[in-house]
């Protein structure tokens, strides 16, 4: 078909719409008036939503205050036409006229009503006009305008643009409805052979912005304004498509969520009235119910869960309280009522367990079988509650989950590290939004059991706040008089805790609360010794690294006499964490050369140690020599180490003490304390009494910059100043410890494991110990002691002794 007969095709079919189904607005004096007597002069109305077009018909609304006169007068006039001109008054009542636009378009004036301050009438679009003088510049604006006709065209151009233009309007009335009453009142008024009517008609409709629109009524070329009227109008069809699309994708979610719902909902009636399921209230009901049967609870517990299971089955399940009252239930419902596992009492299996899973710490292991040995004696492990403290890496942790597996019961821990609110122990109240039961109800829910190993970490760094006292709730929870009727805020109900073995763990003593302490069993853990770190290096740490990485020994293998080179010079702290760390850097400098082909297999020795982890971090440690010189031993965290001591006399123009080395005021009162005894034993042991009245000594500790603090030096001290008044050196190889009163008695100190162990890295082998540690040195393991003379003194008289006079003492 030809373009001709195409466009021959809608003219008709679009006649016959127009004949059956259009609605004419025509004046009563006719339908409009001859081009002819249109007025030379308008009243000018502003409109700021967007132009007015020729082709139009459509309500306009006015100000009535501003406008009522001006509209009144439009309506005396024969013609009753107005000029209606875009302009952008931004807020403004009424605009100056350099803010109009010269094209408007004349219209004819209906139906002016008047509605509260509104002034509304129907407006019906003639024919463009340009302004050409303004006559008044203020409301009421007039002006004299000059009237632009359209150039009727039927040429193939135009019969084109107007196929395009309506065939776009067909497509659009089919995807918005809408726009086919616009059509309706373009077809009883002009017909499709005015294509310039048609492009305004076209621009008219769609929904582009002010500025485009007056682009079309500015345009008086008619092709051009097809032109620019068929874009909008496509730009229009693919808004109106896009929004076909997105209403479709969201119909069809949401028919298909009340698709799932209706038949979800079907199908539970259906099943309720088969009796195959029950309601989702009837459901929780009856899961609540089953988790209890086989559990034994108290009557007061029984009780209250009852009452609150009628209560579930009475509410409404979208009410709040159902959601409250459901959570209720499935935390006291799911808690372990009378159910316990059964312990291993085996004490031999025990001993296998602790011994597998740790190398050294014999005398731990000892005190942990005696008290599972008396467990299994009575029957049972509750009631007690283990605190081990000692410092980080010596296997606090690691000894509580071995205990746990030796007793064959369930394990949990958590840490109270930082702990500030009450609520985590004891739980918050069940009127709070988000309540929870405390961290032993969570517990219990966890391992199933009434009698599980529960693991209290860093215990001594519990917090406290405005929030409470965490560590005064511990009290209840933890003391065996007490936690069988353990009191949780969530649940209200009392619950045992009598029947689960509680292990805490500490790296100090000082900052748990003494009334917590005074119910534990304390077990102290001082640090491994060289050969202990040796035989965990070698039995956990490398083996466990090797087969974390993936690595044979045969690819990777580190000798014996590399980890005690790594132990003595890299790893000295008391735990075997930073062994571990070490350890790992070794591993994976070895893994680069073995993974970039350089070798095919690495074994490391005591010369490769530096060229892996740098120089050593300690150096060898020289004991110094000298009159006024003397070895002390002192306990870090780190383990031990030799503490020298250097006495000197600076002058003797006044007498007194100097003190220097960093020094603590304990360790600054100890040597005070020295200082006195001899200054006022001095005809008792040196030759020269009248030394220290007119001598100023000064006492160093070297390492300055090191604190050192502690009492254990009283009599290191005492000894050093007494060199120096008899000058007279103390025998090589000699060092000492203890404590010193102002009358000579020597206090038993702590560490002495550590202290011993210190000793013998130094190549010192000959100690003096206070009398009251004879225990603690007896207890030592065999390892420790072999090779070393130890000589215990009860008064600084026996030290003196023993320094200077080379007599045996108390000779161990």
């Amino acid at each position: 078909m030809s373009d001709d007969e195409q466009y021959s095709d809608l003219q008709e079919e679009n006649s016959v719409m127009a004949e059956e189904e259009s609605v004419v607005i025509t004046d009563p004096k006719g339908l409009a008036l001859p081009d002819d007597v249109l007025p030379e002069t308008l009243f000018i109305l502003p409109i700021s939503s967007r132009p007015f077009f020729p082709a139009q018909v459509q309500p306009v609304m006015v100000d009535a205050e501003q406008w009522e006169d001006t509209l009144e007068r439009i309506a005396e006039h024969p013609q009753a036409v107005v000029g209606l001109v875009y302009a952008d008054k931004e807020g403004k009542k009424s605009p100056s006229v350099d803010e109009f636009r010269s094209i408007g378009c004349v219209a004819r004036v209906h139906k002016a009503e008047k509605q509260n301050d509104k002034l509304t009438f129907l407006a019906q679009g003639v024919k463009r006009f340009e302004v050409i003088e303004w006559l008044s510049e203020t409301a009421p604006y007039l002006a004299r305008v000059r009237y632009i006709n359209d150039v009727k065209s039927n040429d193939d151009e135009s019969k084109a643009y107007s196929i395009a233009i309506l065939d776009a309007i067909k497509q659009l009335i089919r995807l918005n409805p809408l726009f086919s009453e616009d059509l309706r009142q373009y077809l009883g008024r002009f017909s499709f052979n005015e294509s310039g009517l048609l492009a305004d008609f076209a621009a008219s409709i769609t929904s582009a912005d002010a500025e485009e629109l007056y682009d079309v009524l500015a345009t008086i070329p008619v092709h051009a304004r097809m032109h620019l009227a068929l874009t909008l109008l496509r730009k229009e069809l693919e808004i109106a498509r896009l929004q076909n699309e997105i209403s479709a994708e969201v119909n069809d979610k949401i028919s298909k969520h009340q698709r799932d719902f209706f038949l979800k909902e079907q199908l539970k009636i259906i099943q309720k009235e088969l009796g195959i399921s029950k309601d989702d209230r009837t459901s929780d009901v009856e899961t609540f119910k089953a988790r209890l049967e086989g559990k034994t609870l108290p009557k007061s517990v029984n009780d209250k869960i009852q009452d609150e299971l009628h209560k579930l089955s009475i509410l409404e399940a979208g009410s709040p309280e159902y959601g409250v009252t459901r959570n209720y239930l499935d935390w006291s419902t799911s808690l372990p009522w009378g159910v316990h596992s059964k312990d291993n009492l085996d004490i031999k299996l025990a001993r296998e367990v602790l011994e597998s899973h740790h190398a050294g710490l014999g005398d731990i292991k000892d005190r942990i079988v005696e008290f599972l040995a008396l467990g299994a004696h009575r029957g049972e492990m509750g009631g007690s509650i283990l605190l081990l403290v000692g410092p980080p890496g010596v296997g606090k942790t690691s000894i509580g989950k071995s205990i746990a597996e030796s007793l064959n019961r369930k394990f949990y821990r958590f840490s109270l590290g930082g702990m500030r609110d009450e609520a985590e122990i004891k739980g918050h109240r069940r009127t709070y939004i988000g309540a929870l039961p405390g961290k032993f109800v969570q517990a219990l829910k966890d391992v199933e059991v009434e009698n599980p190993v529960i693991m209290l970490d860093e215990i001594d760094k519990v917090g406290s706040s405005f929030q409470g006292d965490p560590a005064s709730s511990l009290l209840e929870a933890l003391d065996p008089e007490q936690n069988s009727e353990f009191l949780d805020h969530y649940l209200d109900m009392r619950i045992d805790l009598s029947k689960a073995l509680f292990i805490c763990t500490a790296n100090q003593l000082d900052t748990i609360p003494s009334p917590l302490l005074d119910r534990m069993d304390v077990i102290r853990l001082s640090g491994y010794i060289g050969d202990e770190k040796l035989a965990i290096a070698k039995q956990h740490l490398w083996p466990k690294l090797l087969k974390k990485n993936k690595l044979l020994k045969k690819q990777l293998n580190i000798t014996d006499a590399a980890l005690r080179h790594i132990i003595e010079h890299y790893a000295r702290e008391a735990g075997v964490r930073g062994l571990d760390k070490l350890l790992q850097k070794i591993l994976r400098k070895s893994v680069v050369e073995l993974m970039t082909g350089e070798k095919s297999h690495i074994n490391v020795g005591v010369k490769d140690v530096e060229t892996l982890l740098g120089m050593p971090y300690f150096r060898p440690e020289k004991t110094l020599q000298g009159v006024g010189v003397v070895t002390g031993l002192a306990w870090t965290s780190m383990g031990g180490a030799t503490l020298p001591i250097e006495a000197n006399r600076v002058h003797e123009l006044t007498r007194g003490l100097k003190l220097t080395g960093k020094l603590g005021d304990v360790m600054k009162e100890s040597a005070e304390i020295a200082y006195s005894y001899v200054f006022s034993h001095a005809k008792s042991y040196q030759k020269a009494p009248e030394f220290f009245d007119k001598s100023l000594v000064h006492l160093h500790v070297p390492e300055g910059a090191t604190p050192k603090d502690g009492p254990s030096a009283g009599i290191t001290m005492a000894t050093a100043l007494l060199s120096l008044a008899r000058n007279e050196p103390v025998r090589r190889g000699l060092a000492m410890t203890g404590e010193l009163t102002l009358t000579g008695q020597v206090l038993a100190v702590g560490g002495i494991r550590e202290k011993l162990i210190a000793a013998k890295r130094s190549k010192i082998t000959e100690i003096i110990l206070p009398e009251p540690n004879r225990r603690d040195f007896e207890e030592l393991p065999e390892s420790v002691k072999e090779g070393m003379t130890v000589h215990f003194a009860e008064r600084f008289p026996d030290v003196e002794k023993i320094v200077f006079n080379r007599t045996n003492g108390h000779l161990h």
